[in-house]
């Protein structure tokens, strides 16, 4: 499969126009670029879901989020509200994952570009554009299919569902972390909903497939093998993701790499 197969950067031909068309760019346009793209997507982002010019109603995202709970039900495998209870009175055990959850996302996801950038410029280019278009289809996603997340069902509107039948805990809430997004300001800023795909997912398993094929050491290949592993279950035990979120964010980062793939091709052809 093209995601774990030998990097083309590592393969012949080709490679000449392809490095210099990399190197030649100042890393200051690339700053701007990711900067500018990622302000582009925040406000996009939140113009749909909870707030916004477009925002829906607490009862779509409440249906939409007991159609995601009755399909997994229908398959056997609706395990999140469980997994939360069983180490919901750990607190410092998630106070770690609402960290995690809080941080990591960004900071691996920079680490890695700056790594690529670097050490592997061609590899950087094409996964630079694969993480751009994945992020760019989730928000298909955020606006089409606003999604109450779990930790939401049982609080109060405007962001909640009220739904006395789930027992899920918000964990930032309960047990803290670096920051917390309760405020009002925060909360009237950001799309609440925006919940299907998981990012936090797409972007650490985005992470993986850039960094393992080219990392020497086995134990920082085990690490990273691991870290898309812990983001599974950390959007689960904080409650801020269905399972199936994560299967879709997997999903449109296949897409994403499939078109930046594509594009690589049709450029340096």
């Amino acid at each position: 499969m093209y995601l774990w197969s030998t990097p083309p950067e590592h393969q012949g031909g080709g490679l000449a126009s392809l490095e210099t068309a990399v190197d030649q760019r100042r890393w200051w346009k690339e700053i701007l670029f990711i900067l500018g793209f990622y302000l582009v997507y925040a406000q996009i982002r939140n113009q749909f879901g909870s707030n916004g010019l477009f925002a829906t109603s607490t009862t779509t995202a409440a249906d939409n989020a007991r159609r995601i709970i009755n399909l997994e039900k229908k398959i056997g495998l609706f395990f999140e509200e469980q997994l939360q209870s069983f180490f919901i009175d750990w607190g410092w055990f998630l106070w770690f994952w609402n960290v995690f959850y809080g941080s990591l996302h960004f900071v691996v996801t920079i680490g890695t570009g700056i790594f690529l950038f670097r050490k592997f410029p061609a590899r950087f280019l094409r996964y630079r554009t694969g993480l751009a278009i994945t992020t760019a289809l989730a928000m298909v996603g955020f606006a089409t299919f606003p999604l109450m997340p779990p930790r939401l069902l049982s609080t109060p509107p405007p962001y909640g569902g009220s739904m006395t039948d789930f027992a899920f805990v918000d964990t930032l809430a309960v047990h803290g972390g670096l920051w917390s997004f309760d405020s009002g300001t925060l909360q009237a800023l950001s799309n609440q909903w925006a919940a299907m795909p998981s990012l936090h997912l797409a972007w650490a398993a985005w992470c993986a497939l850039a960094l393992i094929p080219i990392l020497k050491s086995p134990w920082t290949r085990l690490i990273m093998w691991a870290y898309p592993v812990a983001t599974s279950f950390g959007i689960v035990v904080t409650a801020n993701h269905y399972w199936v979120d994560g299967l879709a964010g997997l999903i449109v980062l296949i897409m994403g790499m499939e078109c930046a793939r594509w594009i690589s091709r049709m450029r340096f052809s």
